[in-house]
């Protein structure tokens, strides 16, 4: 099992209307993978192949874990179990294969939740996922009825994870990830109606360079969905962590709300707001089976958890919504 079918790609973007704006697409992707292949593919390929054809009785797209099940036997499940632990660390989800629940680190679906009421809604609309991960966001809005969704994610690791559940899902879903990042999609071309850009922005030098990126992809009255990591302040700042920011690297601007209404504002972009600020907690996002490395309780100062080890403030997310 490959980590992409270009031929498949093709056929995604001209069933939807997007080959204008990704006729270069399945090229820049197959020719990002020849110069930068991870070197544990052929493992995570093997995992794949081991993974075997079950028929599901039940699929739900709208429940909090993505499952796709059916009755299977206990050694089948065992065989199920080992491939997809193979492809660890797990970091978005949780999903439900056959009984099997990848309780992964993060509890998106409460993200989703705190989201979805606040956004145009999905169905029938062309919808571009940045930093889409294993794709966990992407089964959720193909629940929601969306014509298609494109996400990318340069971690190829998570392409593997999202071609893993797509094998039980079934091939024929207009939902893809592709591992690229930004910087390989072709902008412009106004082709999307929803672009969600989530815990992307923090790692981008320029953050105002960022979200003209992302107007470029949207049609004329689009919808930018955006959460980020944010500090508490009540007037427009921004905190530059010096190296890391919960042992995270390459975190380089973290605004205040203000400040991220205020980077909009310089962008061009309209009616925009804050919908959400949530403090990310250990119900959130924590270490579990299948995702056994450091999490967030090991980033946070023992002595004064509203702090990090850095000495920063505690990890705070906020979801903006702006239209084009």
């Amino acid at each position: 099992m490959e980590i992409i079918d270009p031929d498949q790609l093709q056929q995604l973007l001209y069933q939807h209307g997007l080959s204008d704006w990704g006729q270069h697409l399945p090229d820049i992707v197959m020719q990002h993978l020849d110069h930068n292949l991870h070197g544990d593919m052929k493992k995570w390929q093997s995992a794949l192949h081991a993974l075997p054809d079950i028929a599901a009785d039940t699929i739900n797209f709208t429940s909090d874990a993505v499952s796709i099940t059916t009755d299977i036997d206990h050694d089948l499940q065992s065989q199920i179990k080992t491939s997809l632990q193979t492809l660890h660390p797990w970091r978005k989800g949780p999903f439900d294969i056959h009984g099997i629940y990848i309780d992964t680190e993060w509890r998106s679906y409460l993200k989703w939740n705190r989201l979805i009421s606040h956004i145009e809604p999905l169905k029938d609309r062309r919808v571009l996922d940045i930093g889409c991960g294993n794709g966990y966001y992407l089964w959720r809005m193909l629940g929601e009825g969306v014509q298609c969704a494109i996400g990318i994610d340069p971690t190829q690791l998570f392409a593997m994870q999202f071609q893993a559940v797509r094998h039980f899902a079934g091939k024929d879903h207009p939902i893809t990830v592709l591992p690229i990042g930004i910087e390989h999609l072709p902008l412009g071309g106004k082709a999307f109606d929803t672009v969600f850009s989530m815990g992307v922005i923090y790692h981008r030098r320029d953050p105002n360079e960022h979200i003209d990126q992302l107007k470029s992809l949207l049609r004329p009255g689009g919808e930018l969905v955006l959460e980020t990591l944010v500090i508490n302040a009540d007037h427009a700042v921004v905190l530059h962590p010096e190296d890391r920011y919960a042992q995270m690297r390459n975190v380089w601007n973290i605004p205040s709300p203000a400040k991220l209404l205020e980077w909009f504002k310089d962008c061009g972009m309209s009616d925009a707001r804050i919908v959400d600020v949530t403090a990310t907690t250990t119900n959130e996002q924590r270490s579990t089976e299948w995702m056994y490395f450091q999490s967030l309780s090991d980033f946070l100062d023992p002595d004064n958890p509203g702090h990090t080890v850095e000495g920063y403030p505690a990890p705070v997310r906020a979801i903006a919504i702006a239209h084009t």
